[in-house]
């Protein structure tokens, strides 16, 4: 399995803490955001990793990481063009890399500590479809894409942002697809807001009735807000003091 950490964006909702440095580079506790992202491929067993970001960012991250060796990766860095472009529109820059192995997308401001090996080994048994991961999230109307599944984890059905939610399973920026993805997302046609949206894609496996989801049990979409980036610094010090992060 390959994997891709996307660290791009405009990052406008940051600003001016954005205006000097990417976001992902921001603090979260002891150390920088991107490095949840690389520890969680670490110990899911990816080996490869190709970084997106903007092109004015790609030294930044160079400097930092380097080659990925510290976190016993081989890291690779690209540039997406279009930093509107969406989550899709970033995936296609891994299709070089990935060839027909499956691929794990990870978004570089999700801060979590599930330990996604397990669920590597189970898909690499198999190598199609596609799963998504979920957290279980009180307010659920008006943030988040809502999940639905059946008992077994099989999805049932994605929403955006819906008024009347049939789960409480928040999407988070994790996934994991099967080498048919490319193909899928080169279907896509962007949505109105101009870009390709991830849960079209996701759709697309759903419709196919091959997508999963698991639950887990702490996460975080630290890039969102000013509040959002406070509660990760304040809920990864108390996981590290409890040695859970």
């Amino acid at each position: 399995m390959q994997g891709l950490i996307l660290a791009g964006g405009l990052a406008t909702r940051l600003r001016p803490l954005t205006l000097v440095t990417n976001k992902h580079l921001l603090p979260v506790y002891n150390k920088p955001m991107i490095y949840y992202s690389m520890e969680a491929m670490q110990k899911a067993g990816v080996k490869e990793v190709l970084l997106t970001t903007s092109g004015e960012s790609v030294a930044q991250f160079a400097n930092l990481l380097k080659s990925g060796e510290e976190f016993g990766l081989h890291l690779y860095y690209a540039v997406q063009q279009n930093p509107k472009g969406g989550i899709p529109d970033a995936m296609m820059l891994a299709e070089e890399l990935t060839k027909n192995e499956s691929l794990m997308v990870i978004l570089g401001d999700n801060i979590f500590n599930f330990n996604l090996r397990k669920v590597v080994e189970e898909f690499e048994t198999v190598k199609e479809g596609a799963v998504i991961f979920g957290y279980r999230v009180k307010d659920n109307q008006h943030q988040y894409g809502i999940v639905e599944t059946d008992k077994d984890g099989r999805v049932l059905s994605i929403e955006e942002k819906p008024q009347h939610p049939k789960s409480d399973i928040a999407q988070t920026g994790i996934y994991i697809y099967d080498h048919n993805v490319f193909d899928y997302i080169r279907t896509l046609r962007p949505s109105p807001r101009g870009e390709l949206e991830v849960t079209d894609l996701n759709n697309i496996y759903l419709q196919k009735k091959n997508l999963r989801c698991h639950v887990i049990d702490w996460w975080i979409d630290a890039g969102t807000s000013y509040d959002e980036l406070l509660k990760a610094n304040i809920l990864a010090e108390k996981m590290v003091r409890e040695g859970k992060l």
